[in-house]
This record gives structure tokens, sequence and C-alpha cells, in this order.
């Protein structure tokens, strides 16, 4: 991300790596290999989640889990522990949790989401995508781009101007100026791909800032301030 008062880029990631690798050597270490289930990563938009079976050890509490003050007074797989230890996969007793705060928090992503139940059936680590990551050039253009409208007539027309301010700011203001815009033509005019425009859509419906009336194809963006 380039920032017009200083020389220097800001780099982060949208997962970093070791938070990952962390949440990952856990749920092998942690997982019960008397039952069939597998351990499942999932990839979504905005987050990656680690779900492995059964859960935590009975002394890992669902307030612990929520307010990320755990340890575990058993371990499960000693070897299996001390085999990821020789790999450096992991360090030492109930320091997984703390390794993937830090990673996080060095990244300038969200803090993470750790799950299970009463009965302890099951174990969810949940890691966000950092915020800004589908931003163009961390969040803010400012450049010559070409605006896609379409005409009474079904005809389309391309104007050329200049924009300025956030991606959130932008967005708004395009939705508030046509509020027929599509997808495609919000990703032309931001400078980021569907799925981006998509990712930034959710957020706004999210914070009651903008909301959809109508079908998807005949419908229209409101802006709610």
């Amino acid at each position: 991300m380039k920032n017009p008062d200083k020389a220097e880029v800001e780099r982060f990631f949208n997962y970093p790596y070791a938070a990952i690798e962390e949440a990952l050597s856990n749920a092998v270490y942690h997982k019960g290999y008397d039952e069939r289930e597998p351990i499942e990563v999932r990839v979504e938009k905005d987050m990656i989640e680690i779900i492995s079976h059964p859960g935590p050890d009975r002394s890992v509490t669902l307030e612990g889990l929520r307010t990320f003050k755990v340890k575990s007074r058993r371990y499960r797989n000693r070897r299996i522990g001390e085999f990821l230890k020789e790999l450096h996969l992991t360090e030492g007793r109930n320091t997984g949790f703390k390794k993937i705060l830090d990673a996080l928090s060095q990244n300038g992503s969200p803090l993470p989401e750790f799950e299970t139940n009463e009965d302890h059936d099951y174990f969810i680590a949940r890691l966000f995508v950092r915020e800004g990551f589908y931003d163009y050039e961390g969040g803010t253009t400012k450049e010559t781009t070409k605006e896609t409208t379409s005409n009474a007539n079904g005809t389309t027309e391309e104007t050329t101007k200049e924009t300025g301010g956030t991606t959130k700011e932008i967005l708004i203001n395009a939705v508030r100026q046509n509020p027929h815009i599509t997808v495609k033509e919000l990703a032309v005019l931001l400078g980021l791909t569907d799925d981006g425009v998509r990712y930034h859509i959710d957020k706004l419906r999210k914070d009651g800032i903008l909301s959809r009336e109508g079908s998807t194809k005949k419908g229209k963006w409101v802006v709610n301030l």
C-alpha cells in the first residue's frame, strides 16, 4: 500500500502465514484419530475456517476460547506433538493461541474466532481476511478511470473522470449517482475484481449503509445515509 506522505510502502497479507501454519498444526496435533472425520479447511471470500473433531479437552472452557485464555491440562497425541516440534511447526504447551494472535496483530488482521459446543464435539478456528486487502492500492484511488453507463435507449457510454477518496466513499457516491449500476461497472470504476466489489458491498450491507430493492437484475441500490 502506497502512502502519499512517505517513501516506504506498507506491506501486509490477506492472512499471515504463521497464523495459518499454527492453526493447521494445532488441528493435526489435537484431532481425535479414532474418529473418521477429516480435518476440513474452508476458504471463503472473507475468512478461512479450519474444522477438526472432536473439540478441545474438557479443561478448555467456552469462555476461555472466547477471551483467548486457554490452558489445556491434557494433551492428545503427544508423539504427534513431538514430531511437529521436530519439524519446527509447533513450539511448546499452550503457545499456539499466542502465536496466532501475535501473527495477526503484526499483520493488522482482525482477531480470530475459536468455537466449540457444550459437548466439545468439534473445534473451529476462524481467521478473517485483513481489512483493505481487496482495496486497490491500499483503499484509495486517484487516477483517470473509465466509467460505463447505460443510456435510456439501451446503448452504453464511456466517460472518463478522476476519482478520489476511499473505496467505500467512491462506491457510495457511484451508487448514489446511478442506483442501477452493476457490480461489473463498479469493478471498472474502482479498479477491483468483481469479488472485491462484492466484498465491499457485503460490508456496507451488514453495516446498514447499503441495501437492495427489487430483483438482482432489475432492482436498484439504496444508500441509507
